[in-house]
């Protein structure tokens, strides 16, 4: 049986995964998702990017016959060419495994092996910004199993990320322990009757053909993952505690919980009353201040404000305004689309002149990027700082304001879970800022106009889901305090 590199990759991200690899019904893996079909043309390129400069040899054989590319890989280090792309090398493990590594490059280096006063290290291109243990763990698999294939002592092992001016160099003394450990704990997990427990962990499984699979598990289980705030590292804790349903984590003080790993008082009191909430089906407020006064109703005219981004070209092309007139009871929805990344400094400018038509207006936005963005937007195009940080001032970020103040009986806080909970539907049931992505590349390749129109209308719905969210909580609070106020004017003095 064959352990790969991209075996180990996955176990680090997710335990499960591999396992149902190997033992699961293929027949319950979803189409693959479109934006991880972006990542990996995304990662072709850049691979290409790095190697079209150089002059490279790749061994011959017949497809997943992997001793025959052994073999040529082999041969062509012993001619000692300068670079072998995806070479095939072998090495025996324990029992029935075979360790297959193909890393991206093997790079030709002086020194002493039974090649010849030469060597080869093992180089591999990642799409990621940093060098993250997964990555460099994958390298130790690399390197120690060239190490013994070259009978030399000389371990070695490098990374090319996405800013591609300089190599990382592994400390493989570090890492090659590590990845032992590591490598042994995946063939006992995948030689175990049972696959390791499920935990949804949204940023890592959503792109994974065993999500709905693993989700479904979660959902029948009313598994502690699917609630807000419950990390791996928090989950871990709460198991030591035996609290690992809803409706003990529930009736949990918060004092048992906030001198623990990955908690504190804050933490405690929120999740406590996020299970409440969850367990009950019922909003409830957080043990905190109530939302500040610039989250009211009494603004004439308000606006709601969304981007879209295409984040390999570090292109903002969609910034889209909702202007509510409450008191002419109108609505208008304001699409500042870049049609060609060019024209990113021609939207920036309409954004600021439909804001500034309204300068006493409130802008709603979901979450920090809106902000974050108006302020890069500006540096990047020398935009003066008297026009730019009145509009700043006006911001209202509907999701701290959320978070802060209620928990919700809900799976998730992103914009599309609190929305719908609160029965609002975008058009495209599909759609999704990942989608987007996915799309708007898409129209650079195709010019079809239909995927500019998907994209707009999506992010027409996000202003809109974001206006509902506002509205909900400026009404929720209002109820709440007449309660507050009624139940003082009934309590004795």
């Amino acid at each position: 049986m064959l352990i790969n590199a991209e075996n180990l990759l996955q176990y680090q991200r997710c335990k499960r995964r591999p396992f149902l690899d190997t033992h699961g019904d293929y027949n319950q893996r979803i189409v693959t998702h479109e934006l991880l079909v972006k990542v990996q043309q995304d990662k072709i390129a850049h691979q290409q990017s790095v190697m079209e400069n150089l002059v490279y040899h790749q061994p011959e054989y017949p497809r997943k016959n992997w001793q025959a590319g052994a073999a040529a890989t082999i041969e062509l280090m012993q001619q000692g060419v300068d670079f072998i792309h995806r070479g095939v090398l072998l090495a025996n493990y324990v029992d029935k495994y075979t360790l297959l590594s193909r890393p991206d490059l093997l790079v030709k280096q002086p020194g002493k092996s039974w090649l010849g006063d030469w060597v080869y290290v093992p180089l591999d291109i990642q799409l990621g910004k940093r060098p993250k243990q997964e990555y460099q763990v994958v390298a130790a698999f690399h390197a120690e199993i060239l190490a013994a294939l070259q009978e030399n002592q000389q371990q070695e092992a490098w990374l090319i990320l996405r800013n591609k001016d300089s190599t990382y160099v592994v400390d493989v003394d570090k890492w090659i322990p590590q990845m032992l450990e590591i490598l042994a704990e995946y063939v006992q997990m995948i030689e175990s009757p049972e696959p390791p427990e499920v935990f949804i962990a949204r940023q890592k499984c959503n792109l994974c053909h065993w999500y709905n699979h693993c989700y479904a598990i979660a959902q029948s289980q009313e598994h502690l993952s699917l609630l807000p705030g419950v990390t791996p590292i928090r989950y871990t804790q709460l198991q030591a505690l035996s609290t690992t349903t809803l409706e003990a984590l529930a009736n949990t003080n918060s004092s048992t919980l906030e001198n623990l790993i990955g908690f504190d008082a804050d933490v405690a009191s929120k999740l406590i009353v996020q299970a409440q909430a969850t367990f009950t089906k019922q909003p409830l407020i957080l043990p905190y201040p109530l939302p500040r006064e610039d989250l009211t109703l009494t603004a004439p005219i308000e606006l709601y404000f969304d981007i879209e981004a295409q984040p390999d070209l570090n292109l903002n092309y969609l910034l889209g305004v909702l202007v509510v007139d409450r008191q002419a009871n109108s609505e208008q929805f304001y699409s500042f689309l870049a049609e060609t990344p060019a024209q990113e400094e021609l939207i920036w400018q309409q954004f600021l002149d439909l804001v500034w038509q309204y300068p006493e207006a409130p802008i709603y936005h979901f979450c920090a990027y809106e902000f974050d963005t108006v302020k890069r937007l500006a540096r990047l195009y020398r935009t003066p700082n008297s026009s730019v940080q009145p509009i700043l001032n006006r911001f209202v970020d509907i999701y701290e304001q959320l978070i802060q103040s209620v928990a919700l009986p809900i799976e998730s806080y992103a914009l599309k879970a609190i929305a719908r909970w609160l029965g609002f539907e975008w058009r495209d049931k599909e759609a999704s800022g990942a989608k987007c992505i996915y799309w708007y590349d898409q129209w650079l390749e195709t010019s079809d106009r239909t995927l500019l129109e998907l994209i707009q209308r999506y992010n027409e719905d996000d202003c809109r889901a974001t206006r509902k969210v506002k509205d909900w909580l400026v009404n929720f609070f209002q109820n709440e305090y007449v309660k507050l106020l009624t139940s003082q004017e009934e309590s004795p003095t």
